[in-house]
């Protein structure tokens, strides 16, 4: 089967080199991507589209390919289409009828046809001539050119065609890796989270850092949503989790500053961290979520002093939204979910927090503050590849992981429930429940707790990271099933 790949648009407007580049870029993303479902898959195409053949026709494959083209930034849109040799426009209304009869069976439709090439009739040709064979010959209400039910769209290539038998929306932005990497400050909330997304959809190869201030139910949870981020969005390049343990740096800042000063320099503190993590990487630019005035510490002033700590370059992708629009954002993309069920921690709390800090009050209260304390974070971060992420937590915590079921034991699949619809997944002799990651936590405390579950993903890396989870909230009843277990 093949899909045809059309380019978001501001890429289309770039330079030559440029856009040619870019089109690498993105022909090698889509191929890494694809090639993990489908081992033959073909990526070609040059200039004005990029040509997916797909090694099969399997519904899954299909199905898969179109979820996967449709989270790969750099795609406006993807069409699923039937290629043949460009003959005559009677045999385009040949090859429609049996394509779209079914689907035009009492619905209005109408036909539209994009040409490229040199040929001996105009697309309207086309369009008039197909559009009164299917009137004819099908059981559709009639033709309709505005708002019809069904859109035929046929492409006309030089000397083939295609006709479109399925679209898709795609991400947008910029092929992965097109501009330099940058290192993105997660916490797993609203913000943190959305930020990440959006400079991974412009282009940008987005590593992740976080400073572990409540334990490791808080750092599990955040890698969760960070590992969903990559493998969702930006799985054609490896990026880094990197924890710097700041629990030590926020004491010294609750014992030894005053108390209306601690978030600006508690930010100040992360900076210099994220700036010490970010130069050995080679990475040029920080990335946080924060918006003007949504908390005290995010007045212009207060970002002004913020960004003093550091000589890097700080990028706030949301500088100017409101909540409301990034909490859209983050149900669009499927991080609302996680962001509800990570453990809060307020690191610091000011009963009358500054938000018009000055930098001599600043410099004054750091004075008081032992560097060496953060010095001694940074030397002591955990660092490891996204594609990785639970190997750090399995060896502090054991979790069972079987290639089978025993009697008695109950599986829980907790795939999202379009992960549930592209490849269902069940056992003739075994119970399956389904119960979504995101109702996970609560779900679980309400089962049996005499029998034993064993959690089901496809990869089976956020079924371990749940494992955990609920293993440290005290439940012994849990493991992991993975049938590809080597």
């Amino acid at each position: 089967m093949k899909f045809i790949i059309k380019l978001f648009p501001e890429i289309t407007i770039k330079s030559t080199p440029v856009r040619k580049r870019f089109i690498k870029v993105l022909r090698k993303n889509i191929r890494t991507i694809l090639k993990r479902s489908d081992e033959g898959v073909d990526v070609r195409g040059t200039w004005d589209f990029i040509e997916v053949t797909t090694s099969s026709d399997d519904p899954i494959v299909l199905a898969e390919a179109r979820d996967q083209l449709s989270h790969i930034p750099g795609v406006a849109y993807w069409m699923q289409v039937t290629e043949y040799p460009l003959t005559t426009i009677d045999d385009i209304l040949e090859k429609a009828l049996p394509a779209f009869r079914e689907r035009l069976a009492g619905k209005t439709f109408r036909v539209t046809c994009a040409r490229q090439g040199t040929h001996d009739f105009q697309s309207i040709d086309v369009e008039k001539q197909v559009g009164g064979g299917l009137n004819v010959h099908t059981e559709a209400v009639g033709v309709k050119l505005k708002n019809p039910d069904v859109t035929v769209k046929i492409e006309i290539k030089r000397d083939r065609y295609f006709l479109e038998t399925a679209r898709g929306e795609g991400l947008g932005g910029y092929p992965l890796g097109s501009m330099e990497p940058v290192l993105s400050l997660i916490s797993g909330g609203f913000d943190s989270t959305v930020s990440s997304f959006l400079t991974m959809k412009r282009g940008i190869r987005t590593h992740f850092c976080f400073f572990n201030l409540g334990g490791h139910a808080h750092e599990l949870a955040v890698k969760e949503v960070a590992y969903y981020l990559w493998s969702r969005f930006g799985s054609s390049h490896n990026v880094r989790f990197v924890t710097v343990p700041f629990e030590g740096v926020v004491e010294e800042i609750l014992k030894n500053v005053d108390n209306s000063q601690m978030g600006v320099i508690l930010k100040r503190m992360m900076l210099r961290a994220a700036t010490s993590v970010a130069k050995e990487m080679h990475v040029e630019a920080l990335v946080t979520g924060e918006a003007v005035a949504q908390v005290s510490s995010q007045t212009l002033t207060n970002l002004a002093v913020i960004d003093a700590a550091t000589d890097h370059l700080v990028l706030r992708p949301l500088v100017a939204m409101d909540k409301q629009d990034i909490i859209d954002i983050s149900a669009r993309i499927g991080t609302e979910e996680f962001v509800k069920n990570i453990p809060e921690y307020c690191a610091v709390i000011s009963k009358n927090p500054t938000t018009k800090a000055k930098p001599e009050k600043i410099a004054a209260e750091e004075e008081r503050f032992d560097f060496a304390l953060l010095d001694k974070a940074v030397a002591e971060r955990r660092t490891v590849s996204v594609s990785d992420i639970i190997a750090d937590d399995l060896t502090r915590e054991e979790v069972d992981v079987v290639d089978h079921v025993d009697q008695g034991e109950i599986i829980i699949d907790i795939r999202h429930p379009d992960e549930e619809e592209i490849k269902p997944f069940s056992m003739s002799d075994r119970e399956v429940m389904h119960v979504p990651f995101y109702q996970l936590r609560t779900k679980f405390a309400e089962l049996d707790r005499e029998k034993h579950y064993l959690l089901y993903c496809e990869k089976g890396v956020m079924s371990q990271l749940h494992a955990m989870h609920l293993r440290e909230e005290g439940h012994d009843n849990v493991g992991v099933f993975n049938p590809d277990k080597k």
